[in-house]
């Protein structure tokens, strides 16, 4: 196996990791205003923002079998600065449903 898919598989790990367990589990610890708390939201949420558009007709299902280790790097990154607080992960869930059609742009969700 090269260096670079042990890492990537690695970067899949974490990504998991981060949207099933960290991100849903800050989401329900209170604390955070976030629109989403199940872990499929995240995972929608963040595949969509690295996309820039719906996932599924950029990636082959299952989406983490087919990151690239570019997309799993940036996956990554971003569940990060969604749990410390950088990323607006309101704003982040308004694009990802405007991009699939059920939310018009310029509407507030909050």
């Amino acid at each position: 196996m090269k260096p670079e898919t042990g890492n990537a598989r690695n970067l899949v790990d974490d990504y998991l990791h981060l949207t099933k367990e960290v991100l849903p589990s800050l989401a329900q610890s209170g604390g955070k205003a976030w629109p989403v708390r199940e872990d499929h939201c995240f995972q929608r949420i963040v595949l969509d923002t690295i996309c820039g558009g719906v996932w599924y007709a950029h990636l082959d299902r299952p989406a983490y079998k087919n990151l690239t280790h570019d997309q799993a790097q940036r996956a990554v990154a971003l569940c990060r600065e969604i749990a410390a607080g950088r990323a607006d992960l309101r704003q982040l869930n308004n694009q990802s449903l405007i991009w699939r059609g059920k939310r018009r742009e310029g509407v507030n969700s909050g």
